[in-house]
């Protein structure tokens, strides 16, 4: 039988991935300030289990146990965001809390003493809801609001923190929060969901700029989420579906980075956009060249990359956003998020494309990891081999797309720990580590954790 020993260098960075509102709980703890996600998460209607993130892991007072379980798991790096409603409760910068402030700096001072390196991610969705009822990232005014904020965090945490991620994933945040309605702030105008996402790579731009300009020996960089996208036929209406699918979900993000533009095919769609009612309707974001230099010149350091699925799209005219619709094919494993492929060599093939579309960027994957069922045995264990099968493949397509020269420099998993997943609540579990929610948070490692941190401490991994 083939058997193969895949061997990553002592350089790249095996991490793992959490957010803030997901995991920390203390919701309005030592005077935390209200998010969007505190006030969609409160209406119950939001939520597919009708609960919220109040509690979550607990992790805001569970954080100790947290960090000894990652150090005797061999976990070196760790990806975790900041409240930004924690520090600033308002958002605003007349509004600050030295009591957030005190958690994160205890909380990475307590990582360092453990040999793990931090990477903070500054955005992970949970705008202070103060700013959101004044037009939250619709209005550029929140663009100074968030140089501030980020700023600010930089500033204070820079002697031991040299990893920052800006943006989290902007296409969920502008398009599920703006469009579909379906994650916070709960809003559906395609007209804004364009307009968050300009002025979020603006924000990205501006505190690029200010790093770059004030510091030599930090770096950073955006988040996003990225697809592979391939038509469901040679029709030429599915093939038009599927460029304006991979250009609205990966290019839109990327071409202002690395091209000073937005892809000019789908401009145009924007600007003469079909309703459904007939006509047509311009819901492109005002903006103008400058902008976009600016976005090109501060692109950052590296480009993180959260990798879920691969989507075949048709042409939908009945689609209000693109006349495009993602379809399955039954001969394809799919994920218990059922909207999502199993498909490792799509991964490769994404990776491949980025190199070929964008050159030789430095590239860290920032997230990607599977859900399951999973629950604790009557020995007190979490078998999940179909989360091992599932990082095994993905690690096997990064280590190939590094043999032919794509810069990837590390990989973290999502996530350390089963938590609150935003829309869905607690009914799906991404985590390496259980959390018993019925049982005052209890942690768990699962199989695959045992099985991640033996790659961790040995940089690699049989495959067969």
């Amino acid at each position: 039988m083939y058997k193969e020993f895949l061997r990553f260098d002592d350089n790249f960075r095996f991490g793992v991935s959490t957010a803030s509102y997901q995991i920390e709980g203390g919701y309005n703890s030592d005077n935390k300030g209200l998010s969007i996600w505190d006030d969609f998460a409160h209406n119950p209607n939001n939520i597919d289990d009708g609960l919220n993130a109040d509690i979550s892991c607990n992790h805001y007072n569970k954080w100790e146990e947290d960090l000894d379980l990652m150090k005797q798991m061999g976990i070196k790096n760790y990806r975790f965001s900041i409240a930004w409603t924690r520090i600033f409760p308002t958002g605003k910068r007349d509004s600050l809390n030295l009591n957030g402030l005190k958690f994160y700096k205890t909380l990475i001072s307590e990582m360092i003493k453990r040999d793990i390196t931090p990477f903070i991610t500054l955005f992970h969705w949970d705008l202070p809801l103060f700013l959101q009822q004044n037009g939250g990232f619709a209005n550029k005014e929140t663009i100074e609001d968030f140089f501030y904020y980020a700023k600010y965090v930089i500033d204070e945490l820079n002697p031991i923190v040299k990893n920052w991620m800006t943006f989290n994933e902007p296409w969920v945040y502008s398009f599920c929060g703006h469009l579909e309605g379906v994650h916070a702030p709960g809003i559906k105008d395609l007209k804004t969901a364009l307009q968050v996402t300009h002025n979020i790579l603006l924000s990205h731009a501006k505190i690029v700029e200010y790093v770059k300009e004030n510091y030599d020996d930090l770096e950073i960089g955006i988040v996003n989420n990225l697809e592979q996208v391939v038509s469901a036929s040679k029709k030429e209406e599915d093939l038009q579906a599927a460029k304006r699918w991979k250009e609205a979900f990966n290019n839109w993000y990327l071409d202002p980075l690395f091209k000073a533009r937005y892809p000019k095919d789908l401009e145009r769609f924007y600007t003469k956009h079909p309703k459904l009612d007939g006509g047509f309707e311009n819901v492109m974001p005002k903006y103008n060249q400058d902008e976009m230099d600016y976005i090109c010149k501060n692109r950052g350091d590296f480009l993180g990359v959260n990798y879920y699925t691969r989507r075949i799209i048709s042409f939908d005219k009945t689609s209000y956003h693109l006349n495009a619709k993602n379809i399955f094919r039954p001969m394809i494993q799919r994920a218990e998020f059922d909207s999502w492929e199993i498909n490792p060599e799509a991964f490769f093939d994404l990776l491949i494309s980025i190199n070929e579309e964008y050159g030789s960027i430095k590239i860290y994957i920032t997230e990607n990891g599977t859900s399951g069922n999973d629950v604790i045995d009557e020995n007190g264990c979490v078998h999940d081999d179909y989360r091992i099968e599932y990082f095994k493949r993905h690690l096997a397509a990064i280590y190939q797309a590094r043999k032919e020269g794509v810069n990837i420099q590390g990989y973290f998993a999502w996530s350390f720990i089963d938590n609150f997943e935003w829309a869905f609540g607690y009914t799906k579990r991404f985590g390496l580590v259980f959390c018993d929610y019925e049982d005052e948070q209890r942690r768990v490692v699962k199989d695959s954790g045992h099985f991640y941190s033996n790659i961790i401490r040995k940089r690699g991994y049989y495959i067969t």
